[in-house]
């Protein structure tokens, strides 16, 4: 079992993880563009929007479902106490987050999107500093914050009205609001990661925040059988939701063995894979020289923030 080789000491297997799930985190970006387009569902349709996100995590959950029965995981055996945090955690994971990060990433530009989505980071090291004795700010965990805060500032000047910041709730807002809730469950997670392994509750989360959010998206009017699936968006929810189940199981699982502040600086790994597959695939969409700034400009911060 995964749990069986990871220890604090075993630094490089936890790198190389930490590197790979972001990675991955980073795809969906221009993947959700093209699935949207390819189905003809836009970006005001809200119902539709979220009714298809909560099919692709409810897809993922039963994946690792899958997963833990063939390797023998200990699925059904969570106390009650247990149940309380594995549900709070997937209202917080999957059906908060992608509530507003899937409305957030088709009102803006993917781009944007990949860098918004990354405040995370920060909201994650702030509520470390007032939950975890060892794992205070300080001044250069201030200056990393600066700077990353720089960055998103950055991205969001837009020449077209002059320079002045160009902010939608429900683009750029929602993409902050994905961010702060995502903080508040990688703390859950944590904490939760103590008792259970994490394919367990990741698993169960995935399927209570899914089907949470799928109620959601009928009460605004959701229907799924009005969506229009080809074979193309089809092959690209079972990649998405393969992308979802590994990474969030491998995340989860390195996240018992690091601070958070420690691990969280390598996700700046996702605007960086996010923007440069959005600037490939994605018609309209290009890198421009403020977009490599303000990806320096994040990076640089999550670096001093956790460089020893």
């Amino acid at each position: 079992m995964l749990k069986n080789k990871l220890h604090s000491s075993n630094i490089m297997l936890i790198t190389l993880i930490a590197v790979l799930c972001n990675i991955l985190w980073g795809t969906p970006f221009p993947v959700l563009k093209i699935i949207y387009k390819d189905m003809g569902i836009i970006s005001s349709n809200l119902a539709d929007n979220i009714t298809f996100i909560s099919l692709r995590f409810l897809l993922a959950g039963l994946l690792l479902f899958i997963f833990g029965l063939l390797t023998g995981a200990p699925l059904f055996k969570i106390r009650k106490s247990q149940i309380r945090l594995i549900v709070t955690l997937g209202i917080f994971n999957t059906t908060l987050q992608y509530f507003f990060f899937n409305i957030g990433v088709n009102n803006t530009t993917g781009i944007k999107a990949s860098i918004l989505a990354q405040i995370s980071i920060f909201f994650s090291i702030l509520l470390a500093h007032f939950i975890y004795q060892n794992d205070k700010l300080s001044l250069k965990k201030v200056l990393g914050l600066l700077l990353g805060f720089g960055g998103l500032i950055l991205v969001n000047l837009d020449k077209s009205s002059e320079g002045l910041l160009r902010f939608s709730i429900l683009g750029e807002g929602f993409m902050i609001c994905s961010g702060l809730v995502s903080a508040f469950a990688m703390l859950i997670a944590k904490k939760i990661g103590k008792d259970l392994p994490s394919l367990v509750f990741t698993c169960w989360q995935m399927l209570v925040g899914s089907i949470l959010l799928f109620l959601v998206g009928l009460g605004m009017g959701g229907n799924p059988l009005s969506l229009h699936f080809t074979p193309l968006s089809i092959g690209l929810l079972f990649y998405l939701a393969l992308v979802s189940s590994v990474a969030f199981y491998l995340w989860y699982a390195i996240l018992q063995h690091r601070k958070i502040s420690e691990l969280a600086m390598f996700k700046f790994i996702i605007p960086v894979t996010g923007s440069v597959l959005t600037g490939l695939f994605i018609p309209g969409e290009t890198l421009l020289p403020v977009h490599f700034i303000s990806l320096l400009l994040v990076s640089a911060g999550i670096i001093i923030v956790n460089r020893k």
